[in-house]
């Protein structure tokens, strides 16, 4: 660890040097050929009290060393002693190691943020890491909803997360534009013509749309078509005002999408696999076919609840079953046409043969059983070599000052995306949408996320920048003849830094491209909200710290040196938290 290369972080230079220490005693022991040294991790003990980095090298190990744990943790321990950064090594229990490092370590881990700024922690790009997120894909039935909001923003997060990580990332929208409900859409936006047309249509009939928003839809087939529909049959005005209706909504849509910032590269149509010149949903089936992955057979009858694709005949089946699923699934409904499942299959073939293996789906909650057909799926169309991370996105419960706010679609009452947005702002919304696990309901209280406490998770991160700033304004202010900038921070004396409070904030800040990491193969973009605010924590303690305790204090007239150090860990701070924000699409904000 003498030589660090300033471009290589504190978390991955310890396990690389594990990693040489480990191979080193394989080739001086003969251990078993094709050691695999991967499972061997360096991470943050268990226990603050047991050092700064915990390695569980001599656990994994020690059957191809054919020693004990804990006499492989002794030699490995023993070599990480020599190494100039680490203060202590020790064994503990049946073979972990835990190591405590030198002040330098945390110095040398504070530059690295200095010197490579925005982009610390940002993995290099790979060619292999191209991947496909498939997120929103409301369909375009009407404006977006709170509802539709949480999987917007988890999935364009996620797009960005992975992205900082190094991966070539398509953000994809999958326009249902075919089947029964765009139909219903067509004949709810065609009562809204005859409106239009000055007809008194009464009560919007039970199964249609009988929301407002579908009034200018009405208007402007009234102005392009005059009374022409009205003469036609259903059969000839269906697709004409189903055109119109959908294309009005996407571009509402995409409106409301982009008040959150959220644009995505490719809008995808369902109907285009049917309706594109070659059918893709028969040639999907008939691939399946080829690969004899479909048959003609009948679905036992469904236990406890009815299955809604349930249907006791022969029908053309999906061996869903042969790839982990709990029953094979029908791909043709009795009247001939493609179940939805058919044309989902269709899609993430289509996704695949684009150049995607690695797909991705941001689902809402009603999603859940259909994760495993559709994996199953995935499976069989790739012959193993695509892999299909569904993500389920659970309910957003909408709260002002503790009382309930209720919303339903097709009652024409729901709260839209953009009330929401006009109400808190782009920033507030982005964030309060990731400080849950997609998978755990949120709760969302228009009073709460715009407060200014420290329960408010945004306010409270966004107040750690604001204050990072404002020591900077006033360093400027104090030391007029001073560089203050990060190049210059990075030739400070930063090895002054030894309060157990500096070193707990930079052994967090450390683990900011570590925690990248994890949190882009996870796919679980929240852990970064977590992060931020144990970030804002750490900083508000020691900011508080110097209110009680003087010498703690950012600017010391009394110790130039000490000072620029400090500001130092202050950029750090700031850097950090803005990389986070970024993510998530935030800006973070200079004063408050």
């Amino acid at each position: 660890m003498t030589d660090r290369p300033p471009s290589l972080h504190l978390f991955a230079d310890v396990l690389a040097r594990v990693h040489a220490i480990c191979a080193n005693l394989a080739a001086e022991g003969n251990w078993s050929a094709g050691v695999d040294f991967s499972r061997v991790v360096v991470e943050p003990p268990r226990e603050a009290s047991h050092g700064d980095m915990a390695t569980n090298a001599a656990m994994v190990l020690a059957k191809e060393a054919r020693i004990k744990p804990r006499d492989l943790a002794e030699q490995i321990a023993g070599r990480l002693r020599a190494e100039d950064n680490v203060e202590k090594a020790d064994v503990a229990g049946p073979g972990f190691i835990n190591l405590t490092l030198k002040v330098g370590a945390w110095a040398e881990a504070l530059r690295t943020m200095l010197c490579e700024g925005e982009a610390y922690g940002r993995i290099a790009p790979t060619a292999s890491a191209k991947v496909n997120v498939d997120y929103v894909s409301a369909n375009p039935t009407g404006p977006m909803h709170v509802g539709h909001c949480r999987g917007a923003v988890f999935g364009d997060a996620l797009c960005s997360l992975l992205q900082f990580a190094g991966h070539d990332v398509t953000r994809e929208y999958y326009i249902n534009d075919a089947g029964a409900q765009v139909d219903v859409l067509a004949r709810s936006a065609y009562l809204r013509y005859l409106e239009a047309l000055g007809e008194e249509i009464g009560k919007i009939p039970d199964g249609l749309y009988p929301g407002d928003y579908l009034k200018p839809v009405g208007r402007a087939l009234a102005s392009e078509y005059g009374d022409r529909l009205r003469a036609m049959s259903e059969a000839q005005w269906l697709p004409i005002v189903r055109g119109k209706a959908i294309a009005m909504m996407m571009e509402e849509i995409k409106d409301d999408l982009a008040a959150l910032d959220i644009k995505h590269d490719v809008f995808f149509s369902e109907r285009s696999l049917i309706d594109g010149g070659a059918n893709k949903v028969t040639e999907t089936i008939d691939f399946l076919r080829s690969r004899c992955d479909v048959y003609e057979g009948r679905l036992p009858p469904p236990k406890g609840a009815a299955v809604e694709d349930w249907e006791d005949r022969e029908q053309l089946l999906f061996r869903a079953t042969a790839f982990g699923d709990d029953v094979d699934r029908p791909l043709i409904k009795s009247d001939g046409s493609y179940t939805y499942f058919a044309t989902d299959i269709a899609n993430h073939k289509n996704r695949f043969d684009r150049g995607f293996a690695d797909l991705i789906d941001v689902f809402g909650a009603d999603h859940g059983g259909y994760v495993k057909r559709m994996q199953a799926a995935v499976q069989a169309l790739t012959n193993g070599a695509g892999s299909l991370d569904v993500k389920l996105c659970q309910l957003v419960n909408l709260f002002d000052k503790g009382v309930p706010l209720r919303m339903s679609k097709r009652a024409g009452t729901f709260i839209t995306l953009r009330e929401v947005v006009d109400e808190v702002g782009k920033d507030v919304f982005r964030f309060i949408m990731l400080t849950r696990k997609n998978d755990q309901a949120l709760d969302f209280d228009f009073a709460k996320v715009t407060e200014q406490s420290k329960d408010n998770p945004v306010f409270y991160v966004q107040y750690a920048h604001a204050r990072a700033a404002s020591v900077m304004r006033r360093a400027a202010e104090e030391l007029p003849g001073d560089d203050l900038s990060d190049a210059a921070l990075i030739e400070a004396r930063l090895e002054k830094l030894s309060d157990p409070s500096e070193i707990a904030l930079i052994r967090l800040l450390a683990g900011w491209p570590r925690l990248v990491e994890g949190a882009s193969e996870a796919h679980e973009p929240h852990r970064i909200a977590f992060y931020l605010q144990e970030v804002a924590a750490q900083f508000h303690v020691l900011w508080n710290k110097g209110k009680d305790e003087a010498t703690l204090r950012f600017i010391l007239a009394s110790d130039p040196a000490l000072t620029r150090a400090r500001l130092a860990l202050v950029r750090g701070v700031a850097i950090v938290i803005a990389s986070g924000l970024a993510v998530f699409g935030v800006e973070p904000v200079q004063e408050m």
